[in-house]
Order: structure tokens, then C-alpha cells, then sequence
């Protein structure tokens, strides 16, 4: 499944219904909607509030897919050159007040997501994320 969205924080909200929409066709668990939608909820975030140079419009692509025993979830953007996995991981023994910003959401992604991989193909960030699941088990 393929779904294109613009670069708009309301646009996270029609994600999250696509995603219900999907898991519940494939017959996946609560906790994997929940896991899909967050770690879709923090990349696009991330994307629509960082992503671009410009105030324009933009198109982002979101696959999801299943394989046995896997749910692949892809995110493509024409945005900056930007690798969410390089960010350091954050340290959660400090104090928020003494923890730098940002960091947060991929460190959410990392913590729900089985595997990680992020390309830069043809002027596009490209972020594959993998969920490991039973299929058939609601």
C-alpha cells in the first residue's frame, strides 16, 4: 500500500487512519498499529518540521507492505539530506533540562521498530523501518 501525503502536520492524522485501515486487513496486532503509527507519527514529524528549505508544498511518500513474518514501512522525501540514524542516542540519565534537543523521536522509532536502513537515492531521503510479526495473531 502507497499512500502520498503533503508536507503538513494535519496530514499525520490520515496516516494514522491508513495504517488502522491496513493492520486491520492483515489481520496485525494492536501493539503492531501502535508501533507502526508512532514510529510513522515521529518520522513524518520530523520530516514536515525539518525536512525542507522552503514554506512550499511537498509530497511524501509512505509505503506499507507485508512479507512473512515482516511489515515494512518506507518513508521517502524530496527534503535535505538528512540520515535520522546517524543522531546520536540519547541520554536518558540526565536531566531533561540538561539533555540536548531533539533525538527523542528516533530514539522512539529504534526502541519500536526491529530494523532500520536510510539511503539517499535519486535526491531522496529514503527511511525503511521493519517490524517483526505473526501474521493472523489479533
Amino acid at each position: 500500500m502507497t499512500i502520498a501525503v503533503k508536507n503538513q502536520i494535519g496530514e499525520i492524522q490520515k496516516t494514522a487512519k491508513v495504517v488502522s485501515d491496513f493492520c486491520l486487513e492483515h489481520q496485525l496486532s494492536a501493539q503492531v498499529e501502535s508501533d507502526l503509527n508512532l514510529a510513522l507519527d515521529e518520522v513524518l514529524a520530523n520530516v514536515i518540521l525539518h525536512g525542507f528549505n522552503d514554506s512550499g508544498e511537498h509530497e511524501i511518500i509512505v509505503r506499507l507492505c507485508v512479507e512473512p513474518g515482516l511489515v515494512s514501512l518506507t518513508v521517502e522525501d524530496e527534503g535535505v539530506p538528512f540520515n535520522p540514524l546517524d543522531a546520536p542516542t540519547p541520554d536518558l540519565t540526565l536531566p531533561i533540562e540538561q539533555r540536548p534537543i531533539g533525538g527523542l523521536g528516533i530514539h522512539l522509532v529504534r526502541n519500536v521498530m526491529d530494523e532500520l536502513d536510510y539511503q539517499r537515492k535519486e535526491g531522496r531521503n529514503c527511511l525503511f523501518m521493519k517490524k517483526r510479526v505473526e501474521l493472523g495473531k489479533k
